[in-house]
């Protein structure tokens, strides 16, 4: 066990999450309150997750039911996150792109078995990542078009099509996106151990097992964060995914 869960946990997180607020508060970010709910959800969430974990794995039925809203809860977080108008719906492109032909994949090839205690860790891993790539890409592309809709307007005027004239500027900031993955693969075992690596060797697994599932786990996300990226991008581009 990584961490033993005393007391003593309890009140390092309470302490270390408050400090985050603080902190948020004392240089005006402006996101305190949401990280002091964020924290408290989590919490909530877990121990939720904790106590239904066992009954999920082991049932056909409610595994599905649990997939199901891990994705609708991760498509309704990104779109919210990248517009407050009704078209935030359209994340469910970028995610279900990315995150469904991988599963699918290590299911038919049998890489990964139709088990709860497997696929539900792998598909919330790569769910998150899209999720983060959506957000990411999403909010850059729309606010980098508030920024320089002049420029926009400008290649319309020269005879671009309205897409190619918003691909022109936005696909740069979108791109930025991939960052965070592309580091944290870079990085990995000189920076970072990750957390599947470390959970696998706390279970018992070789090192070399360890890092060979990392290495999936790593590629896998940037399989998954490029496809994301792409069509939230082309979403935007098209008009469909747009701020009021």
């Amino acid at each position: 066990m990584l961490f033993p869960v005393t007391p003593t946990l309890g009140l390092v997180l309470a302490v270390l999450l408050v400090f985050a607020a603080a902190i948020a508060a004392w240089a005006s970010l402006g996101r305190s309150r949401e990280i002091v709910v964020a924290g408290l959800r989590a919490a909530v969430q877990l121990a939720a997750v904790s106590l239904l974990i066992g009954w999920v794995v082991h049932s056909l039925g409610p595994l599905l039911g649990f997939l199901a809203v891990m994705f609708a809860v991760a498509v309704r977080t990104a779109g919210r996150r990248v517009t407050p108008n009704r078209t935030w719906w359209w994340a469910a492109l970028p995610i279900g792109a990315g995150v469904v032909p991988v599963v699918v994949a290590l299911l038919l090839t049998g890489l990964l078995p139709l088990r709860g205690i497997a696929l539900i860790p792998v598909a919330g891993i790569l769910i998150g990542g899209a999720l983060t790539a959506t957000v990411l890409g999403g909010r850059r592309a729309l606010d980098e078009l508030g920024t320089r809709w002049g420029e926009v307007e400008a290649g319309m005027a020269l005879g671009l099509l309205d897409r190619d004239a918003r691909l022109e500027i936005a696909r740069p900031a979108a791109a930025d996106a991939l960052l965070p993955g592309l580091d944290q693969t870079r990085t990995v075992g000189l920076v970072t151990l990750p957390g599947a690596f470390v959970g696998m060797l706390l279970g018992g697994a070789s090192p070399v097992e360890a890092g060979a599932v990392q290495l999936f786990v790593l590629v896998a996300l940037m399989a998954v964060q490029v496809v994301a990226v792409a069509l939230v991008l082309e979403l935007v581009a098209r008009g469909l995914l747009h701020r009021n």
